[in-house]
């Protein structure tokens, strides 16, 4: 069996701890060598709560070899910690996004964008129901793909997944957003359940994205729609010979318009005893997902976060491709930077070929 993927963190934070819990549930295959941890408090939590060496700098991190380090910092900070990583020679995982503004991301990209070390972890493309639709996809069902809808997440998670669906790489486009507040009752929140959850106002955004050459996202996000259980998740990809709505591929053939689910084999499932998981994701007669963590139990972004640690891993020893490069994710945040822009000023915002388009 091979080795389990060795990992540095710094910062200590409730992004921190979405790393230590994968490490905690696949120890065979992810091990925390260190957290960075700047006060004497976050250090004990972390050891109490995780069972993992703190150590106070990056080079008491670094001394202990780990074959990556995650940036798992602010917003604020992450531009001067990826910076440092890179300058003592750690290839880098940086949370999303690598820094808060355009002029931030320019910056970023000046300083290490050509050292071909850093990674940014968006996974959203590694959850089973993404990866077997992006599958479907690539395998020409619904022909050249034109548009994409997104109404799950929010700006550049929404854009990542756009890009990947329509291969926009780093094209110019013309982002066109408005913002719309109406009541809304919002039952749950990262703290947990309302006790009175009557409707409040909530801000829906809706953008239309232009990537040229007939490609267009479109972006609609409503405040809290992570939590909010009482607002679906839904996705489109339209094609040139039909569409993937959800889980349902609808699609022109030879033989005529022929409809078929992409299918989700779960155990778990009344007397089923194999364990709580999804197992694999088929679309007519093939697999088009397996699941690669069974027995870990992990939902289904957490299986998309393992996965992408997974490609870290092979990555660092150079035996895979990149999980997601730093211009990938410069992309992503300076569409969604577009579309708050666009939506603050009511006029369309064009996203031109920046320094990091490939």
């Amino acid at each position: 069996m091979a080795q389990p993927v060795t990992f540095a963190i710094v910062g200590t934070g409730w992004r921190s701890e979405f790393f230590l819990r994968l490490a905690q549930a696949a120890p065979e295959r992810l091990q925390v060598s260190a957290v960075v941890a700047r006060s004497d408090a976050a250090a004990e939590r972390i050891t109490r709560t995780w069972g993992v060496t703190t150590v106070r700098t990056i080079d008491d991190a670094l001394a202990l070899a780990p074959e990556f380090v995650i940036a798992s910092v602010s917003w604020a900070s992450m531009p001067a910690v990826v910076t440092e990583l890179v300058e003592k020679g750690a290839r880098v995982l940086a949370e999303t996004p690598p820094a808060p503004t355009l002029e931030g991301l320019r910056e970023l990209w000046v300083a290490v964008g050509s050292s071909g070390l850093v990674q940014v972890a968006e996974q959203y493309m590694l959850m089973p129901g993404h990866a077997a639709r992006l599958a479907a996809v690539q395998s020409g069902a619904i022909g050249t793909p034109t548009s994409v809808e997104v109404a799950s997440t929010h700006l550049y998670h929404a854009t990542s997944m756009m890009r990947s669906f329509l291969d926009a790489g780093f094209a110019e486009t013309v982002v066109c957003a408005r913002k719309f507040t109406a009541p809304l009752a919002d039952p749950l929140t990262p703290a947990g359940w309302v006790t009175d959850p009557a409707p409040v106002p909530r801000t829906t955004t809706i953008a239309t994205l232009d990537f040229g050459d007939g490609r267009m996202g479109l972006y609609n996000f409503v405040d809290n729609q992570w939590w909010n259980p009482l607002i679906a998740r839904r996705i489109v990809i339209r094609g040139s010979l039909g569409e993937i709505v959800d889980d349902t591929v609808t699609r022109l053939t030879g033989e005529g318009v022929v409809v078929s689910p992409i299918s989700f084999r779960r155990s778990g499932v009344d007397m089923n005893l194999e364990g709580n998981e999804v197992v694999s994701a088929s679309f007519e007669g093939r697999l088009v997902y397996r699941n690669q963590w069974i027995g870990s139990r992990l939902s289904e972004d957490d299986i998309a976060v393992a996965s992408f640690l997974d490609r870290m891993g092979s990555w660092a020893r150079s035996e895979g491709p990149e999980p997601y490069p730093l211009a990938d994710a410069c992309q992503d945040h300076a569409l969604g930077l577009a579309i708050e822009e666009s939506a603050a000023s009511n006029a369309d915002v064009r996203v031109v070929r920046e320094p990091w388009a490939r």
